[in-house]
């Protein structure tokens, strides 16, 4: 029996499962695409967009560089939001009262935080379907098996192996398909998070450099120090 049998001979219970599998392995590819996408040159533009960055003469010209280095998006943010705050701020509001150190330290907060929110979008997905989709699966087997041996029970003509083997192992696809959409989510989630990891640490590193260097300095068009040389 087929996934496409099961959803159309089968029970309300075993459609139920079947649809839902088949739903959560549909999700977790999309995902898995779309992080694959994010995330497709890993550190390594993270690590050369914050190189461009050190080696600019200017913020301006820091973020014009970091366009072209930067695909996924995530260094420029927070130094667009520090080019930002050249303009002169609302002393009557309670963000701009402060001092421009805390506002550096405000913006560049939520620059990173936007980051990473993007960064960690879909893990929670991937690890759910990896966790619960063999349990789903194995629901799907243990029903099967029960109408199975129901049917079995209630029929006439004796007990015979070849009654037994059809209905359990087509019982048993459930388990398989369940493993199926568990697998690839799991060695996702694994890849995923190892490189999401390594990329938190270099935006976070980079955000408290950038502090450090720019926090005390007036709102201008400061000269940048050249850093590391840009990674190859």
């Amino acid at each position: 029996m087929t996934v496409l049998e099961l959803l159309t001979h089968g029970d309300a219970v075993s459609r139920s499962v079947a649809a839902l599998l088949l739903l959560m392995s549909v999700a977790s590819w999309v995902v898995i695409l779309w992080k694959a996408w994010l995330l497709r040159g890993g550190t390594r533009d993270v690590l050369r967009s914050i190189a461009a960055f050190w080696q600019s003469a200017s913020l301006g010209d820091a973020e014009e560089r970091l366009r072209g280095f930067d695909r996924a998006a995530l260094v420029w943010p927070a130094v667009s939001a520090v080019r930002q705050l050249g303009a002169q701020p609302d002393p009557a509001t309670l963000g701009g009262a402060v001092a421009r150190a805390q506002r550096l330290t405000r913006v560049l907060r939520d620059a990173l935080h936007a980051a990473l929110r993007r960064l960690q979008a879909g893990q929670i997905l991937l690890a759910t379907v990896g966790a619960t989709a063999p349990f789903v699966g194995l629901l799907g087997t243990v029903w099967g098996i029960y109408g199975a041996l129901t049917g079995i029970a209630g029929g006439t003509g004796g007990f015979t192996i070849d009654k037994v083997a059809g209905p359990v192992g087509e019982a048993l696809i459930m388990t398989a398909f369940g493993l199926a959409v568990a697998i690839p989510a799991v060695l996702a989630y694994n890849v995923f998070g190892r490189v999401v990891s390594r990329i938190e640490a270099e935006l976070e590193g980079f955000a408290h450099d950038l502090l450090g260097a720019l926090g005390e300095d007036p709102a201008r068009e400061a000269p940048l120090p050249p850093a590391r040389p840009m990674p190859a």
